[in-house]
């Protein structure tokens, strides 16, 4: 890490990262126990939002937030709110993703969205069709959660096949969170239904952020995108709008990103080629119906 990024670390555990952690699982307890009588329409929406925060602030813990404690942060997000994805596995991919000089690459980075020209041209039209309209901003919110879940247990079933370690204890973890998770949703006023739908509306919203975090691109640097907003949604993401700081420096914690974004605002924008946006509401206008970027990736023949 540079030197000048060493005063945005932080030097002590992270209060403020863990008052979050606790009043998001607050915030979805709540929801649980006051809101059903009131409107299960609100009470889907407040769990919605406390899983997006959750998979956030699991974000967060992966990264080394808020102690230094690998086992206490991981076992802060023991608990899955949004259901989907072991703890263990979206650590190993996530920080696989962030082998920059593979991003985008649609066997090497996990989190990609492109596809193998090749293999894009073998595939059935009907699931072109899918993935066309999963490539649109509203399809990835919609269709999103469960085209990217199939993907993921389909990967994961064939790595656990071909006997790569650690696969099946992590979804064993998972089983054992998720049955306290759905024994809390039991104890509770509110139907499984609709922690169900609440879990699946957190994903969707996650997808908001991932749209267009990364860019086919000649280099690893100006693949990975800054969005300049400071509204709600970057609340929600922990400040992961601001992609590019987080890839060049995940070791900063969410709430340091802004501050340091701002002090070398021209030397980030230099290293994603200006690869930025506004704010969420200029995404939204340009992408909910339209595609940002082809399922095949663009420069995959360039790449090999």
């Amino acid at each position: 890490m540079s030197e000048s990024c060493r005063g945005y670390m932080p030097r002590s555990a992270e209060w403020g990262t863990l008052a979050l952690i606790l009043a998001c699982y607050g915030g979805w307890l709540a929801a649980l126990w006051l809101l059903p009588g009131i409107s299960l329409a609100l009470t889907v929406l407040a769990l919605g939002v406390m899983a997006a925060l959750h998979s956030s602030l699991t974000h967060e813990a992966l990264h080394g937030h808020p102690f230094r404690s690998r086992w206490l942060n991981e076992a802060l997000m023991f608990f899955p709110l949004s259901m989907a994805v072991p703890y263990g596995r979206f650590r190993d991919t996530h920080l696989a993703h962030h082998e920059d000089e593979a991003l985008t690459d649609p066997y090497d980075d996990p989190e990609s969205n492109f596809q193998d020209p090749a293999v894009w041209l073998r595939l059935p039209g009907w699931r072109k069709a899918l993935l066309r309209v999963n490539n649109t901003l509203l399809g990835r919110m919609v269709l999103g959660p469960l085209v990217g879940q199939v993907c993921f247990m389909a990967g994961d079933w064939r790595l656990a096949r071909q006997g790569e370690p650690g696969i099946v204890r992590d979804w064993i973890l998972h089983g054992l969170g998720l049955a306290a998770v759905i024994w809390v949703v039991w104890q509770s006023p509110a139907p499984l239904w609709a922690a169900v739908a609440g879990a699946y509306m957190g994903l969707g919203l996650l997808k908001i952020r991932t749209f267009l975090e990364h860019r086919a691109h000649e280099s690893a640097g100006g693949r990975t995108v800054v969005i300049e907003d400071k509204g709600p949604l970057a609340f929600l993401f922990l400040n992961n709008n601001l992609h590019i700081v987080h890839h060049m420096h995940p070791g900063v914690p969410w709430y340091a990103l802004p501050q340091l974004y701002q002090a070398r605002k021209a030397d980030f924008l230099k290293a994603n080629d200006g690869y930025i946006y506004r704010n969420y509401l200029q995404i939204f206008r340009n992408y909910l119906l339209r595609a940002k970027d082809p399922v095949p990736h663009p420069l995959w023949q360039q790449g090999e």
